[in-house]
């Protein structure tokens, strides 16, 4: 990979990432399909937003690609702290919302942003969030994140771990959004990492996501719930709803740089719920997931 690899280029592998996961989505879900809604942005750019909704597993779904450009407003410029004129952003971004609440909901983000004045970097993450913690898989998913991690630095995965542990946390619940994963931003080359492998290391990670979720969907799509379950599933998308809409980056950003609003709202599910000071009992299996919600726990190597 040349080492003045271009803006364009960067968008086109996106381009592709998203087409891959779709079709890998669409295979595990079994009966769902991606509706395809491509959009454009006043200022410049656009983007294609792909929503599968009541699969036979997914209730929701969202892969979202964007390649926006144009010039800074004021309001931005204060926010990144810049005197740079105009911006390129390029990402993928996704979502996704299952039916049964053994089945978790999972994030990932892969991002690329250069301002006028050359300065470039790239973001991103990908973290889990099961409604019931199931120990043995969150170490699946955190050994998947570590190896891909190890490939391009072997600090990448204590680094980008804590930095997530850090990122997906709700202050004023004292709880973390899941069980974690890697979180990662202005990442852009340093006398160890050139641009272009921290170009392959951004599409490794999106190229992750079929296999793990898609294992994850297979394991637990099966599962009988209850409707307390069912119920705990609507509270704890309730806690992703406030994350999501409080604390977000991606979501900031988006409204502030006039993005789409329906794209940037794809990441909420079509439903949740809010019970006042609704506290499950310790020795509840909900319980025990609220005792796991905390930062620094070592899931590669819990026993």
């Amino acid at each position: 990979m040349a080492a003045d690899i271009t803006k364009e280029e960067i968008a086109e592998a996106y381009r592709q990432i998203q087409s891959e996961i779709c079709s890998a989505i669409e295979k595990a879900d079994g009966t769902g399909t991606f509706k395809s809604d491509h959009w454009k942005r006043d200022e410049g750019g656009g983007g294609h937003t792909r929503i599968l909704e009541d699969g036979s597993v997914l209730e929701k779904a969202g892969v979202n690609f964007s390649e926006v450009y144009g010039p800074f407003s004021e309001l931005m410029q204060q926010s990144m702290n810049t005197d740079a004129s105009a911006f390129f952003a390029t990402g993928v971004s996704i979502v996704m919302h299952p039916i049964n609440p053994h089945v978790p909901i999972i994030h990932m983000n892969i991002r690329y942003f250069e301002m006028s004045d050359g300065t470039y970097w790239f973001g991103g993450g990908i973290d889990l969030t099961p409604h019931y913690i199931d120990q043995g898989q969150a170490a699946f998913f955190h050994k998947a994140l570590k190896k891909v991690c190890d490939k391009h630095d072997r600090n990448y995965y204590p680094r980008f771990k804590k930095w997530a542990d850090e990122y997906f946390f709700i202050p004023h619940r004292n709880e973390t959004r899941g069980v974690g994963g890697i979180f990662y931003d202005h990442l852009s080359e340093d006398a160890s990492h050139s641009k272009s492998s921290i170009f392959e290391f951004s599409k490794d990670v999106g190229n992750l996501f079929g296999d793990v979720y898609t294992k994850l969907i297979s394991e637990n799509r099966g599962r009988q719930f209850s409707e307390k379950e069912k119920e705990w599933q609507m509270i704890r998308r309730g806690r992703y709803v406030e994350f999501n809409l409080v604390y977000d980056r991606g979501t900031k950003f988006g409204l502030q740089s006039n993005g789409r609003t329906e794209s940037i709202l794809m990441s909420l599910p079509k439903q949740a719920m809010w019970f006042y000071n609704r506290d499950p009992d310790v020795a509840s299996p909900e319980g025990k997931t609220v005792s796991l919600l905390k930062k620094g726990v070592d899931w590669v190597d819990l026993n």
